[in-house]
């Protein structure tokens, strides 16, 4: 027996949920054809396994054929679909987990050119800016089909094993009739009336309550505080509380605050790194006080003691805990074996959001086998022989690798040129709200020194350093330094300065600086945070035609909220082709894409993202003294199988190198990097 809060059974109408630690609904995009098939069965199977109590899949099943699926959603209009829900639910029930799905109509928060071509519809006559179809006025028959395709679904669902389900009541179509924001409709559903407004989603709820019985456990996953001048206001969202607990319909009331139509708000709702921890966790206790229904709530609860807390303070009844076990799904067992301090922890980035947004999968900045459970392990197996591996560089890549080849039961040391680990991880977290990236590098050095890993910091590796630790394996994890030619020449720019080194303080803002960014990350975004602090007039320059795409909608907010109030101008399809001093300035000479037109600018400092190159000199002498001469057998790779090649007889180690040592890319390819290459070694 335990007294720990978190670990106590708790029953939600005839369910017995074994503990009260519940993944919310999201949609990691992993369906084929719409239908959850093996990979999406395997996410949620091992959390399931590894003691979860609730999986609430899908975010949101899409109910109609009006809703085309968006983030590649579960198809929850199709009978195909009941098959493999049935398969999702037999093995999570297997570990003792219970499954329940989210049903929704998009509504506005879709677009007309995907699925078949069909408008949209909303209470709305006007678009939701993040996906900017312009929407259908919703008609009368509109309205009776989608109740029952509401009711099919559910239907649906019951037959699939699931043990309940929650209806999607904020940004999506049943919140635009209740939101005074997005209801242009009169009438019985129109927006004269609260209890106009709310006529839809009763309706929704009473038709799928008369197909699924009373049994079958039904909730609301809902905004009660839109946070919006003109929105449902807290005290608005209370009196929907206690309206929904007095229809005696519902089982439980899940809890959000805020709105999703815009990457701002979305930024609020769903919270990220640099914002407050469980930001809206009291507002969902006020819920749970006053109606006494049964309560859960997620947001940015991304460890174990604020679950507690919230659990214990009688806030919730249930704690989400979603991105958390994106990093680790194993946060219940090893809460239940004593082992919290080596929970993988969520760092906040929104890497598996951002994602999402942009057309692909969910996956984890730093766990790589997140969304990979039928080709990546979380628990890494033991290596029939033990081998003596060496690992140069201490950045993300080399960390992961050093972690994994430990857990394999490998003699591991490190050598890294710096006084600490981190590599490029360290320059992110300088930024005060980014400072949690560090937690990548500290988890690692944490299991790494738990399973012995040698570490020689401040020693720069060379030839004969590497040639006399006699290694089985040398892995070559050095990352890359700052590239500062420019495309057009492929000349070195005297005169410019990396972005990194506006970060690490290397060097001063000047008055006026451009920003020349032609990767897109964080960098120059970062550099340019830096400079308009200290008052510089900052110009940010990309010859691509939006900027910054790879930082994405989530972790752009933040940057751009940062930067409103300064002086910052972003110029696109402008190419930098030149820079020469004149005097005390830098005269640019800027170019485009587009056409032949050229102009010339002035400035005080310019400044270059242009992604790194490999820091690889050591990597090619070592070449030629290595068994495979550094090649990597990539179907070996893919299909999880070790590394045998041999191209060299005389060769004393296998020599591998991973992440920007390779060429420039991000954190996760880093990570990805290592864990798939040291799984097998």
């Amino acid at each position: 027996m335990t007294t720990d809060p978190l670990l106590q059974p708790y029953t939600l109408n005839n369910l017995i949920l074994k503990n009260r630690i519940m993944t919310t609904a999201h949609e990691p995009a992993y369906p084929v054809d719409g239908m959850p098939k093996e990979r999406y069965r395997a996410y949620h199977e091992e959390r399931a396994k590894a003691g979860v109590a609730l999986a609430m899949t899908a975010g949101s099943a899409a109910v109609s054929k009006d809703s085309p699926p968006v983030f590649n959603n579960v198809l929850a209009y199709s009978d195909d679909v009941t098959p493999y829900i049935q398969n999702l639910t037999d093995s999570c029930h297997e570990h003792g987990c219970a499954v329940m799905i989210q049903l929704t109509h998009l509504g506005r928060r879709t677009n007309w050119n995907k699925g078949n071509w069909l408008p949209s519809v909303s209470s709305s006559k006007h678009r939701e800016p993040a996906h900017r179809a312009f929407p259908k006025l919703i008609e009368d028959w509109d309205i009776e089909r989608i109740i029952n395709d509401f009711a099919d679904a559910a239907e649906r669902m019951q037959a699939g094993g699931m043990d309940g389900l929650e209806l999607q009541v904020y940004g999506h179509l049943l919140d635009q009739f209740w939101s005074p924001l997005t209801n242009d409709l009169t009438g019985p559903y129109g927006a004269d009336t609260l209890e106009n407004r709310m006529r839809f989603p009763m309706d929704v709820l009473a038709a799928i309550r008369k197909r699924v019985g009373d049994d079958f456990i039904v909730g609301f996953r809902f905004t009660a505080d839109e946070a919006q001048k003109g929105g449902i206001t807290a005290a608005d969202g209370l009196k929907i509380s206690e309206k929904l607990a007095e229809s005696g319909q519902l089982d439980f009331l899940n809890v959000v605050r805020g709105r999703i139509h815009t990457d701002p708000a979305m930024s609020d709702l769903i919270p990220m790194q640099g914002a407050p921890s469980a930001p809206h966790l009291d507002f969902a206790g006020e819920v749970r006080k006053l109606t006494g229904m049964p309560t859960f709530h997620a947001a940015r609860i991304a460890d174990v003691a604020t679950a507690r807390h919230a659990i214990k303070s009688g806030l919730l009844d249930m704690v989400g805990m979603t991105r958390a076990h994106m990093a680790d799904p194993h946060i219940v067992r090893k809460i239940t074996q004593g082992r919290e301090a080596e929970i993988r922890p969520c760092v906040g980035a929104t890497y598996c959001l951002d994602r999402i947004y942009q057309g692909g999968e969910a996956l984890c900045i730093h766990n790589a086998a997140t969304g990979r459970e039928l080709t990546m392990p979380h628990d890494i197996p033991k290596a029939a022989t033990q081998r003596n591996v060496l690992i140069i560089g201490a950045g993300p890549a080399g960390m992961e690798a050093a972690r994994v080849c430990a857990e394999r039961g490998h003699s591991v040391t490190v050598f890294e040129a710096q006084p600490h680990a981190g590599g490029q991880i360290r320059i992110s977290a300088m930024n005060p709200r980014r400072a949690e990236m560090q937690s990548i590098i500290d988890w690692r050095e944490t299991q790494c020194l738990g399973k012995g890993v040698s570490f020689q910091f401040n020693h720069y590796a060379e030839l004969d350093d590497v040639i006399g630790m006699n290694s089985d394996v040398v892995i070559v994890a050095t990352g890359g330094l700052p590239n500062l030619q420019l495309f057009e020449t492929g000349q070195d720019v005297k005169l410019v300065d990396s972005c990194w080194d506006m970060i690490t303080g290397d060097i001063k803002p000047a008055e006026r600086i451009l920003i020349y960014d032609e990767s897109g990350d964080h960098p120059a975004l970062q550099a340019a945070e830096v400079a308009a602090n200290a008052g510089s007039v900052v110009e940010i320059m990309t010859p691509d035609r939006t900027f910054s795409p790879e930082i994405m909608a989530m972790n752009l907010t933040p940057y751009l909220r940062a930067l409103q109030d300064k002086t910052v101008k972003f110029t696109v399809t402008r190419r930098l082709l030149a820079v020469e001093r004149k005097g005390n300035s830098l005269t640019t000479t800027i170019g485009t894409d587009y056409s032949k037109h050229t102009h010339e600018a002035e400035y005080d400092q310019v400044l270059v993202n242009y992604g790194t190159m490999p820091l690889d000199d050591l990597y090619h002498q070592l070449k030629p003294l290595s068994s495979n001469e550094g090649a990597v057998d990539y179907e070996a790779l893919i299909d999880g199988v070790p590394q045998t090649r041999v191209r060299n007889q005389s060769g004393k180690f296998q020599l591998f190198r991973i992440g920007d040592a390779v060429s420039a890319r991000n954190t996760h390819a880093a990570i990805y990097d290592a864990l798939r290459l040291a799984k097998d070694l």
